[in-house]
């Protein structure tokens, strides 16, 4: 690519990125009431979104052989109770992985 399609390419993202940031408080105005699908997303998509991503990172887990997936049972466990106990997601996922990291150093 010539340095004039990576301006062009690199002005593109910029204008798409503000869009999808600034539509969402365009569209729903502090006027208009938001629809009930709206919040219906976004009361439920959250919790579907972090089952998915459970259902993921544990697919490749031999629950049968080996540590029993051991290292990943405890750690999800850690997160779950530090989440529910301090309510900081940071910290949370930042322990869990942390915990993660040297319980398969340990364990394996």
């Amino acid at each position: 690519m010539t340095v004039t399609q990576h301006i062009i390419t690199i002005a593109l993202l910029v204008v798409v990125t503000v869009l999808t940031r600034f539509l969402p408080f365009w569209v729903f105005s502090e006027n208009r009431e938001t629809p009930g699908f709206i919040i219906y997303i976004g009361k439920f998509l959250p919790a579907a979104v972090f089952s998915m991503l459970i259902v993921y990172c544990l697919r490749n887990v031999d629950f049968i052989g080996g540590n029993h997936g051991l290292p990943e049972i405890i750690c999800i466990l850690i997160t779950a109770v530090l989440h529910l106990w301090k309510r900081q997601t940071l910290l949370s996922i930042g322990v869990g992985t942390i915990s993660y990291m040297i319980l398969i150093q340990l364990i394996r």
